[in-house]
């Protein structure tokens, strides 16, 4: 399931809250998002959530504001600024300079206020209580960085990072370089892996999918239609070719039963880790898959992991090539 997350809440109260709705306790998300931002952030529920580790590698792409004059301790709004307040004067042109170092591969200090583990406590915690917090810059990559707008002393952008990367951090370098000082003051992920805002259902969206009757149908990547559309925006700008999500009017459908209503609001399994080919098992071959054992699979490509299904939706394990069409689960689902 995707949510669109919105500002003001952690990513564990996003959890906690989809947990609520859907009667489920086993409910994970697929990277955090900080409480300021808002956006995409993909959520595994039941038994998918033992796929997250397929998912650890996926890039994350953003679109956001840097407001220049002053670095905050945090790097973003919700900090305290480190130092005097100035106020910059700055070109687009002098921005877009400045930025040309933060692409491709650079090394990145994560931020004090991180939850990036320091002897198995995150780093944050320790920040809050005044200890010292000694972190170690990451390669992370930077596939695009474009600064789109400047006004005053704020300058609008779009970023492709790779996991584990802040855009925290490129906010409060770029300050740095202008000399200026900056942080972050707004941010929104529209896509993390494959899952896009066009997927996105927000909380309200969610509840009132669940409770009500919605006039609902998807799309076979997973993408709503409805009778309502929001203008298009930014968020297209390093996604070519994908829409705005669009919103949800009432209907008169049935709403069935809470599984069949969540189902609706389900990604596709068979549209998940779309590096793993699909394929469908027989009794036999899902039997001996099931208890460990190997199996032959229909399955012809040179992919070294497969999806095998039980029919049109049931993820019954993953697979991994042994040699020619015979498979070897590495997980078990169902």
């Amino acid at each position: 399931m995707v949510v669109d997350k919105p500002g003001g809440m952690t990513s564990h109260d996003v959890v906690s809250r989809v947990r609520r709705l859907a009667d489920e306790q086993s409910v994970g998300h697929l990277g955090t998002l900080d409480p300021m931002a808002t956006g995409v952030l993909p959520l595994l529920l039941g038994k998918y959530t033992r796929l997250a580790q397929f998912f650890s590698l996926a890039d994350k792409t953003y679109t956001g504001t840097i407001r220049f004059g002053f670095a905050t301790d945090t790097y973003d709004a919700e900090g305290v600024a480190a130092g005097p307040v100035i106020e910059p004067v700055l070109t687009l042109e002098q921005v877009r300079e400045a930025a040309l170092p933060f692409r491709g591969a650079i090394e990145q200090m994560p931020p004090v206020f991180s939850a990036k583990k320091v002897g198995g406590k995150p780093a944050y915690k320790l920040a809050r209580e005044g200890k010292p917090v000694e972190l170690k810059p990451k390669t992370i990559h930077i596939h695009e960085f474009v600064v789109t707008d400047l006004v005053g002393d704020t300058a609008s952008f779009a970023m492709k990072v790779s996991a584990g990367g802040y855009v925290r951090s490129v906010a409060h370098e770029l300050g740095m370089a202008l000399g200026c000082g900056g942080h972050l003051s707004s941010l929104r992920r529209t896509q993390a892996g494959v899952f896009t805002l066009e997927q996105a259902w927000t909380l309200d969206e969610l509840e009132a999918l669940i409770h009500s009757r919605e006039d609902v149908s998807l799309g076979e990547g997973g993408e709503k239609h409805t009778s309502g559309a929001k203008a298009p925006s930014v968020e297209a700008i390093l996604m070519p070719g994908i829409n705005p999500r669009p919103t949800i009017s009432s209907g008169s459908s049935s709403p069935g039963s809470l599984g069949t209503r969540l189902e609706r609001a389900m990604v596709h399994p068979r549209t998940l880790l779309p590096e793993m080919p699909c394929v469908s098992g027989d009794s036999v071959a899902l039997g001996k898959l099931r208890n460990g054992g190997q199996a032959n699979l229909a399955e012809f490509s040179d992919a070294a992991m497969v999806k095998v299904f039980a029919g049109q939706r049931e993820l019954a394990a993953v697979a991994k090539r042994v040699a020619g069409t015979l498979f070897q689960p590495v997980m078990v689902l169902g």
